[in-house]
């Protein structure tokens, strides 16, 4: 159950980095910017969330050999750590830039962000199991 967890949230995080991670207004003119934007023209960085998320996911279905359990939830949660922490360092990054131009996280982004951390505790749920008797 915890790795149907862990794989939907390794899902959601990759899909909600497609969508808008912030609305930015000014006046009366808004736009939104999502993920992809943000990595394509100022944060580099930002490309390691998709990349790492298809890791888990590609590592996550191709081993369901319960041997392999221990190596799935490490990789899960330093995966899952890091996307928690560039969408951390971009979350502090927006709230750093009061000015005239008003940004604001959407939803997407805070559900992307919950659901990294989701696969964290999950993936530390896994690791620390029991093992069932044979």
């Amino acid at each position: 159950m915890l790795r149907r967890i862990n794989l939907s949230a390794a899902i959601i995080v990759l899909i909600c980095f497609f969508l808008s991670w912030e609305q930015i207004s000014c006046g009366g003119a808004k736009d939104s910017v999502s993920g992809l934007d943000l990595a394509q023209h100022e944060h580099v960085l930002l490309w390691l969330i998709p990349l790492l998320m298809l890791a888990v996911l590609v590592f996550g279905l191709l081993r369901r050999h319960s041997a392999n359990r221990q190596a799935f939830s490490i990789i899960s949660a330093v995966c899952g750590g890091v996307a928690a922490y560039l969408m951390n360092d971009e979350r502090m990054r927006v709230n750093d830039e009061a000015g005239v131009i008003s940004v604001q996280l959407t939803g997407w982004f805070w559900l992307g962000f919950i659901s990294s951390l989701s696969m964290i505790i999950t993936a530390i749920g896994i690791l620390v199991r029991r093992q069932r008797a044979p």
